[in-house]
């Protein structure tokens, strides 16, 4: 069995073998199993069902894990993407107002289109032709759009009628507690403990189990009858499978309309841009550029990628992507094959048979991964010129936006008006690619035709 896997993985050619793999997989499994807790959370707040929620999620990343695993070999993690949930539930569902099964319908066109894309290899043209610092900074601004969400989640920041944001109320145990776990996630993931997201999401759970919520008088976190369960997976699924639907979203106000398409370019642009970012940065780490700077099975790893987003909406979820901080804990551990992303989807499949576990963890329990996850999404400002004021006002426009107008899109187009700008300003108009120059006009009229509209 093991020189069978040996042969369809290549792991000799790789420099690896069998259980360096299953490490590299068992260890990016912890490090990205947070998702299975806090996505059927977030997606709760569009009205969805949090236990279809948790089997699509667990179900959508370990299909995607397994085929880019199998059909393309390589040792990257996939699925449903931090902060593109909250953008679906937050702005898609609760701000913009689509039912959850019209943004899931979005999810599954922007994953139809990248699937097209991929096939025709124009999303590396895309790519290739948009500005560093858009590319770098995008990923920045998820990363505080995503601990925005967690430090909303956890009441630690809350509304005010004087200064629309202000600090919450921390004589609330909940708010404590969450605070407590930020720190104490903290402090693991800086002694590079395996699993810190998981094992800080786990300790709040159980100290939730002796803290009270004033506001209901139960605990925060409810013990279940029982640890282990596997439902029906039709029973279990059913309201959310399938329920992805077109009907009524483009039959509303012109306004519903454009915010509908641009739903779908976000969910389409972040997804790649994601991807194709993720792919590069943790393929170099893994060893697998070449001399010439290709990845092998670049191509099948990006259609995955798109392929899982559709999957994903089919089953009843958001955007299915790439991981890479996540992907880059493995390849830490050796992983260099496809092998250590087919035991990630394994070990994916085995937390079906622990759901009431999972579903018990309460949101003070999930913020303080939001806000890590945050934090480690800020590290390519770094690479950013910002003593360059072309480059700092695109870089500023998309980082701020995101947040403050809790919406994803925003921050892609004004940056890259911001971009478009800066450089017309600086006298670099050369520099502007012509897909650049496109999608600013495009993005202009966007705007012109909210206003006017």
């Amino acid at each position: 069995m093991g020189n069978k896997l040996n042969q369809f993985f290549h792991m000799k050619e790789r420099g690896t073998n069998v259980k360096t793999e299953i490490l590299a997989g068992l260890t990016t499994f912890l490090t990205c199993v947070y998702i299975v807790a806090v996505n059927p959370g977030i997606l709760a707040a569009a009205g969805m069902d949090t236990k279809a929620v948790f089997w699509a999620t667990a179900l959508s990343a370990a299909i995607a894990c397994i085929w880019i695993g199998v059909w393309a070999n390589l040792p990257f993690a996939l699925a449903p993407a931090m902060g593109l949930n909250a953008y679906f539930a937050f702005y898609v569902c609760n701000t913009l107002g689509l039912s959850w099964q019209n943004a899931l319908a979005c999810v599954a066109i922007s994953g139809i289109l990248f699937m097209f894309l991929s096939i025709f290899r124009v999303q590396q043209k895309i790519v290739d032709a948009m500005p560093e610092c858009i590319k770098h900074s995008v990923g920045a601004g998820i990363g505080f759009f995503i601990a925005f969400t967690g430090f909303m989640q956890a009441g630690i920041i809350q509304e005010s009628p004087d200064t629309l944001l202000t600090l919450g109320d921390l004589s609330n145990p909940g708010a404590l507690l969450a605070l407590f776990g930020i720190f104490f996630t903290a402090v693991l993931v800086i002694k590079k403990v395996r699993g810190a997201l998981l094992i800080g999401i786990l300790v709040v759970t159980a100290l939730g189990i002796v803290v009270k919520n004033p506001e209901t008088g139960l605990a925060y976190t409810v013990i279940p009858e029982t640890i282990f369960s596997f439902e029906n997976p039709v029973s279990a699924m059913a309201p959310t499978f399938g329920q992805l639907t077109l009907e009524g979203m483009f039959s509303g106000s012109p306004e519903m309309v454009l915010g509908v398409i641009f739903a779908i370019i976000s969910f389409l642009f972040v997804d790649l841009f994601d991807s194709i970012g993720v792919l590069l940065g943790v393929a170099s780490k893994a060893g697998l550029v070449d001399e010439k700077g290709n990845i092998p099975c670049a191509g099948k790893a990006l259609f995955v990628s798109a392929g899982g987003a559709a999957v994903g909406a089919v089953l009843g979820t958001n955007t299915v992507t790439i991981y890479g901080a996540e992907s880059a804990t493995g390849i830490n551990e050796g992983g260099r094959t496809g092998m250590t992303a087919c035991v990630t989807g394994i070990l994916f499949i085995l937390t079906l048979f622990f759901s009431p576990l999972f579903l018990m963890i309460p949101s003070i329990a999930t913020a303080p991964a939001l806000v890590m996850v945050g934090i480690f999404m800020i590290e390519p400002l770094r690479k950013m010129e910002l003593n360059d004021i072309s480059i700092a006002l695109p870089v500023f426009l998309t980082v701020a936006l995101m947040p403050f107008t809790y919406n994803i899109a925003y921050g892609i187009l004004f940056g890259l008006i911001g971009y478009t700008v800066g450089q017309i300003a600086a006298g670099k108009t050369k520099q502007i690619t012509k897909t650049v120059w496109v999608l600013t006009a495009v993005f202009l009229l966007y705007m012109i035709l909210d206003i006017v509209l």
